[in-house]
């Protein structure tokens, strides 16, 4: 039977060789456990078999540990194994410490960081608890099974100190090498370790070539600016341009902020080029939440040359908004800049502002009250009156204010079979005011009533297996009252006719337009849920109104007293299949004035991803020729440690690609390199078609390159 003996502190388990236990001693107790200990002269302690010692957090593994009270050294024989409370590990043939693993000399040693980062060494030296001193050392984040594999990568050095407390390793003499063959040698080396977050310095370069701007490098460097701050800059360098990015980043007690912005001289372009993205949010007392962004830019071209963003309209916005379970206040000032070659910024609406306010009073009169105000008001640049000759048919100058107030009362009931039926009363009250419009009045106010009546009559079914089915069809017949003033159509430009809206007072997305007399609307809505996990539903609506209302455009579905018939459906099945559509189809020539579908595909090893769209020839949305377009996503994981990507856009109107791309990603426990190529097919006189190809490479293991933990191989 194996005799198991515990010492309680180094020497308290021999109290006649340590004598009186200090206080300070007794607070902090070591831990030794081993098959057998024995007491040599009064002064040594020998344990042997199985030893485990544990001081402080800190734990070590043996074959024999020699304690000489004389000396207050340990002797310790291996293989030995020394594991600190953060997780470092440090393994090693024979060690000679002070009782506290502090300080001291280990032979064959092999320090493991955070269980990432392997640096193997012919001895290593302890120094007070904070420095591992390792010489001819090997560092590598590869997992290395046996004494002849070659890693994929790794450092050799003639000299590596780990600073625990600044979690930075410094490297004197080290070469790079690339499958055992040497790549690059520096003098000086210093990495931050894997348990490090945030440490000032370089990150992971990238390799760009691009036919506009030619072939660059991207080096970022990385300033912490305290606990909540941060700023990251890149220069960006190739024959064409010479760029600096940055992004700063700050957190506060109750928001966050972010900023992104690059500046660049280049051949491209005779002046500098510059852009500016910041975007803050932040929760203020009382509820009120405060957010804004700014967006600007040089010129039209700057972003798409340089990829950073494929918007081709800078919003700019300040916003304040309270919610509460019966109001809603909210406040806007947005800035636009128009970056497409056939618009112009003096003639769009530049400046806008909008606040809202509702409130909600359940339970009066037997239903709910609510009450509401909206201002809006927004401001171009230009002085003309009228329409120049522009690509649209706005006025270039007009100006226009509204002011906005609303009363509406509705009440709904279950009747007898379970139909549910809805009665709503509406009032709005509108005011304009326009200026710099020759077309209209200057002055415009409209009273307008509306009620409304809206029938649904649920049915539901469970079936056998478990499964449910909901058939519900849908009426609502309105009246609205009023005459539409002489005033321009400003913000009800664009008419989204859904499912959303089928059921709905008004189609009309601001108050400048409104629908008028009777007007009716009927669908039929099913839905079903399998227990075999797919579900499916389908909506089928249509909108019959007493006079064609000319504000409507073709587009829109509803320009006829009879409405396009909406169709929409979705579809979702348990192995990650997934698709919904939904279109207005013109029933008098069966064609659909507007569609759109989305079909993906999601599962362990795949995730692809199809759009179509579709919008019809329209001239009162100034849109010449009919939109219609492909679009595809989706990435793949290949055999081993490899996965693909693509993307694109194909016009089948033009009959060519917008803009495509693909990627390749090498990724295991040690490395990840990601090879991307894009192609952007411009049709804009103000953008030059481009190609680019981008190559990164990062070493895991160290905090500037990833965690190598979640793709760790086994050796068989």
């Amino acid at each position: 039977m194996r005799l198991r003996a515990l010492a309680i502190l180094w020497l308290a388990g021999l109290c006649a060789l340590a004598g009186p236990v200090s206080a300070q001693d007794a607070e902090q107790p070591a831990l030794l456990v081993a098959d057998r200990v024995t007491v040599e002269n009064q002064s040594r302690l020998v344990a042997e078999g199985n030893v485990e010692a544990l001081h402080d957090g800190t734990r070590l593994e043996a074959t024999r540990i020699v304690y000489d009270q004389d000396t207050d050294a340990l002797s310790i024989e291996g293989p030995l194994r020394i594991t600190e409370p953060g997780g470092d590990v440090l393994v090693a043939d024979r060690a000679d410490l002070d009782q506290d693993f502090e300080n001291g000399l280990l032979r064959g040693a092999r320090l493991v960081l955070d269980e990432q980062l392997q640096l193997a060494s012919v001895e290593a030296q302890r120094v007070g608890g904070r420095y591992t001193a390792l010489s001819k050392v090997a560092v590598t984040s590869c997992q290395v099974c046996g004494p002849n594999q070659t890693p994929l990568w790794q450092i050799r050095a003639r000299r590596v100190v780990h600073d625990e407390e600044e979690q930075q390793i410094y490297f004197d003499g080290a070469q790079f090498r690339v499958l055992d063959v040497p790549i690059a040698y520096l003098p000086r080396l210093r990495i931050p370790d894997p348990t490090l977050e945030r440490a000032r310095g370089f990150l992971t370069p990238s390799i760009r070539t691009s036919t506009l701007l030619g072939f660059g490098i991207k080096t970022p460097y990385f300033i912490p600016l305290g606990p909540s701050r941060d700023m990251t800059l890149t220069p960006y360098l190739s024959p064409v341009t010479r760029t600096l990015e940055l992004r700063y980043r700050q957190a506060f007690r109750y928001g966050d902020l972010e900023i992104l912005s690059a500046a660049s001289s280049d051949t491209l372009e005779n002046d500098g080029r510059a852009y500016l993205f910041a975007e803050g949010s932040f929760d203020l007392p009382r509820r009120f939440k405060l957010e804004f962004d700014l967006e600007t830019t040089s010129d039209e071209a700057y972003l798409s040359d340089y990829d950073y963003s494929s918007k081709d309209r800078l919003d700019s916005e300040i916003a304040l908004t309270r919610t509460t379970p019966l109001s809603f206040f909210g406040t806007e000032l947005i800035h636009y800049q128009t970056l497409r070659d056939d618009e112009r910024n003096a003639t769009q609406p530049t400046i806008v502002i909008h606040s809202e306010y509702e409130q909600r009073f359940p339970d009066l009169w037997g239903g709910e009250l609510r009450l509401g105000g909206v201002t809006q008001g927004h401001y171009r640049y230009s002085d003309l009156n009228v329409d120049s000759n522009d690509a649209d048919d706005v006025v270039d100058g007009r100006d226009v204010a509204r002011a906005t107030l609303e009363a509406s009362w509705r009440r709904r009931w279950t009747l007898q079979g379970g139909l549910r039926a809805g009665v709503a009363g509406h009032l709005w009250a509108d005011r304009f005011e326009i200026r710099q419009d020759a077309t209209s009045d200057r002055h415009a106010s409209q009273l307008t009533p509306a009620v409304e009546v809206e029938l649904r009559w649920p049915w539901t079914r469970v079936g056998g297996d478990g499964g449910r089915t909901l058939i519900e069809p849908l009426f609502q017949t309105a009246w609205i009252g009023g005459d539409r003033p002489n005033i321009p159509n400003d913000e009800s430009t664009r008419v989204e006719f859904d499912e959303g809206n089928l059921i709905d007072i008004s189609r009309f997305p601001a108050a400048d337009r409104r629908e008028r007399g009777r007007v009716s609307a009927m669908g039929l809505r099913w839905q079903h849920s399998d227990p075999f996990g797919w579900t499916a539903g389908m909506t089928v609506g249509r909108v019959w109104r007493e006079d064609a209302d000319p504000a409507f455009t073709r587009s829109s579905g509803l320009d006829d007293e009879d409405s396009d018939l909406l169709l929409a459906g979705h579809l979702a099945t348990a192995d990650g299949l997934a698709f919904t559509a939904r279109g207005l189809l013109d029933e008098e020539d069966g064609t659909f004035n507007k569609a759109a579908a989305r079909a993906t595909w999601t599962n362990r090893i795949v995730d692809l991803g199809a759009s179509y769209i579709l919008v019809a020839r329209d001239p009162g949305e100034n849109r010449d020729s009919a939109t219609s377009e492909w679009s595809f996503d989706g990435g793949y994981d290949l055999p081993g440690d490899w996965s693909g990507e693509a993307e694109g856009r194909y016009d089948l109107v033009d009959d060519r690609f917008a803009r495509a791309g693909l990627g390749l990603t090498y990724e295991n426990e040690c490395v990840s390199a990601r090879f991307t190529v894009s192609r952007r097919f411009a049709s804009s006189t103000n953008l030059e078609p481009s190609t680019d190809f981008g190559l990164t490479v990062a070493l895991k293991g160290f905090s500037t390159g990833g965690s190598a933990k979640e793709y760790r191989r086994t050796c068989n």
